[in-house]
């Protein structure tokens, strides 16, 4: 695809070379993943038990695609997808429960 059929909207964001290795090549680490589990953290204690059943089935709907895809295996702790869809599930039922008792 050349430069002019490209979209507009894509740039490609500039790097910063690192300047206090030297002559490291490596990337600097991007602590993003810190600050969703933060993010989720201060959701789950606002919202409670609506947060675990909207998060538990947002990654179940996701596991269970990429199973049906082909995904075996998975980078989670557990590592088959069948043990992690157990555990989404299990805290589906987990913050369906506890909606429940929430509103009751």
């Amino acid at each position: 695809m050349s430069a002019a059929d490209q979209d507009p909207r894509l740039v490609t964001p500039p790097r910063v070379e690192p300047t206090d290795r030297a002559g490291a090549d490596s990337e600097l680490p991007d602590p993003l993943r810190l600050c969703v589990f933060a993010t989720v953290a201060l959701l789950g204690w606002l919202l409670g038990p609506v947060a675990l059943l909207g998060f538990a089935a947002l990654g179940f709907v996701g596991y269970a695609r990429a199973r049906r895809a082909g995904l075996l295996r998975s980078r989670c702790l557990l590592g088959d997808t069948r043990l992690v869809l157990a555990y989404l599930g299990a805290l589906v039922v987990a913050g369906g429960v506890g909606v429940w008792w929430w509103i009751r």
